[in-house]
């Protein structure tokens, strides 16, 4: 009865896609009024009736070559209902290495099949947005990167919220994935770089990125001011680093449906065990599914295409911090933060020093000393001095950071009495000297405790008539304001003429003598 109906249901469909071709309906009109696929419907137009009855009474006897997965399967979408056929795949590929080679089209009809049998429902899918195609690039030419975060479910009740970096080569498609427990910064984003490209044994003319905080400071109307970290990683590299404009995703979207993919393919339903064994794990994705399946845009295998691109990709430096990491010679970290090398001492951010054991890596490149972390990540970079005894410092290393930028602005907003003008100099400092706000906000801070309120006005008046921005420059044009106003008030008491009343008696006034002999008496 069960396959009567669904020939019935085929043959219904069939008159109707005849019925709407007869009215001058189009292939693409009849797929969106009987909601069909735009396949069945090609496949329907092509039968004529007597064709299309035999076709439809053929029984179809499919090979159960994954019938033995079968509990495996239903036990991990009752667990994950979420998981698409390819993640189950995936997941196949990865527990059961005898796992026969079948079509990824098998593996999806079989997990549908358990899905109606067991009415496990995977839940509404997300709708993306669609852009325009556009032409491939040259072979090493473009790589796109991006960040992405996800919450893993763990061992225990709770979540855990981890943060990866995504690079791809445009025209092979080749992926590579590193992940971190913690937010990255300009010193880690640099070490995924560096383990990116030794992944792909080689680095692209350009690489395309976001306008991301971890890797500029601002845009400055296409001036692309870089953090340091990066802008020194950029100048001893050979790539060419592209920003695209805000909101501008159809400009790396190769990368966006990258990151997107290892969301939905490899982490979803995956536990987290810890950073080095999820690293481990997408090795073996790449290796597997994401570089080692058909790329559905280009057809063609990512991994192979890469043999192709890789003779195209500029080599690494020699000086590469990633090849060169075996040769950094340890330092030990003294109590104040500083290193001794050739007789002088290098500054470290504070906190380096954790206690005795605290050790640094060192590399001497041209005239620069490199100072880097246990992880091989960037801690600062000194000019190398030739002198002895020299201390070489960085002012951001002793710049006090217990307090935000945003409690600090809070706080000197409030010094200057909160007035639409206080606000309106701040924003324009912030403007500014977006790299040294903090510093000035510390040196406002310190120092308007000592004005009163009408000459903290009177300079910031002065300042934004002068166009002046600068928090040293602000306080002493108040200091200023606040003597001047003193010297203005100081009260002079006028010269008066003291005369005695009685000049007569004081004149005639002698003083007493006392005799030598009463002081021979007493000694």
């Amino acid at each position: 009865m069960k396959t009567l109906n669904k020939h019935l249901k085929k043959a219904f469909m069939w008159y109707k896609v005849k019925e709407l071709d007869n009215k001058g309906f189009n292939k693409s009109q009849i797929s969106r009024e009987l909601g069909l696929d735009r396949t069945t419907v090609r496949r329907y137009l092509s039968m004529e009736e007597e064709a299309f009855h035999n076709w439809v009474e053929q029984t179809r006897h499919l090979p159960k070559k994954l019938q033995c997965y079968y509990n495996y399967v239903k036990d991990l979408l009752e667990g994950y209902p979420y998981l698409s056929s390819a993640q189950v795949e995936d997941r196949l590929k990865e527990q059961f290495t005898n796992l026969p080679e079948v079509h990824s089209k098998t593996v999806y009809n079989f997990v549908n099949s358990i899905r109606k049998r067991h009415l496990i429902n995977k839940g509404k899918e997300k709708k993306y947005r669609q852009y325009e195609k556009l032409p491939e690039p040259a072979y090493g030419n473009q790589a796109q990167a991006d960040f992405g975060e996800y919450y893993m479910q763990t061992t225990g009740e709770g979540r855990k919220k981890v943060y990866f970096f995504v690079m791809v080569l445009c025209r092979s498609r080749q992926k590579y994935v590193y992940f971190q427990s913690q937010p990255f910064t300009s010193r880690t984003t640099v070490l995924a770089h560096e383990k990116a490209f030794v992944y792909f044994n080689g680095q692209p003319q350009k690489v395309i990125y976001d306008q991301d905080r971890v890797l500029i400071v601002d845009e400055n109307l296409g001036d692309i001011l870089l953090t340091q970290e990066f802008r020194a990683y950029c100048n001893q590299m050979d790539f060419e680093a592209v920003f695209c404009r805000k909101s501008d995703p159809e400009s790396k979207g190769k990368v966006e449906n990258v990151v997107g993919y290892v969301k939905k393919n490899f982490l979803s339903g995956r536990v987290f065990m810890g950073e080095d064994a999820l690293n481990a794990s997408a090795m073996g994705w790449l290796s597997r599914t994401g570089n080692g399946k058909e790329h559905s845009g280009i057809k063609k295998i990512p991994q192979q295409e890469w043999l192709i691109e890789r003779e195209h990709l500029l080599a690494l430096p020699v000086q590469s911090l990633a090849s060169n990491a075996n040769e950094c010679k340890p330092y030990t970290v003294r109590k104040d933060n500083t290193i001794s090398y050739k007789s002088n001492f290098y500054t470290l951010p504070l906190g380096t020093y954790q206690g005795a054991d605290t050790h640094v890596f060192l590399q001497e490149k041209e005239d620069d000393v490199i100072l880097f972390d246990k992880n091989i990540n960037v801690l600062t970079t000194h000019k190398l001095s030739s002198g002895r005894g020299v201390t070489v410092r960085n002012s951001d290393h002793i710049r006090d950071k217990s307090q935000s930028i945003a409690v600090l602005k809070t706080e000197v907003v409030a010094l200057m009495q909160n007035t639409p003008k206080a606000n309106l100099f701040m924003e324009l400092l912030e403007k500014q000297k977006l790299r040294y706000l903090r510093d000035n906000l510390l040196v406002l801070k310190k120092h308007l405790t000592e004005l009163e309120p009408e000459f903290i006005a009177k300079a910031i008046d002065f300042c934004m008539e002068n166009n002046i921005y600068n928090a040293n420059n602000l306080t002493q044009a108040g200091i200023h304001y606040q003597k001047q106003q003193m010297q203005d008030t100081k009260v002079v008491l006028p010269w008066v003429e003291i005369k005695s009343t009685k000049p007569d008696t004081i004149a005639l006034y002698e003083p007493q003598v006392s005799k030598i002999s009463t002081y021979e008496k007493v000694m």
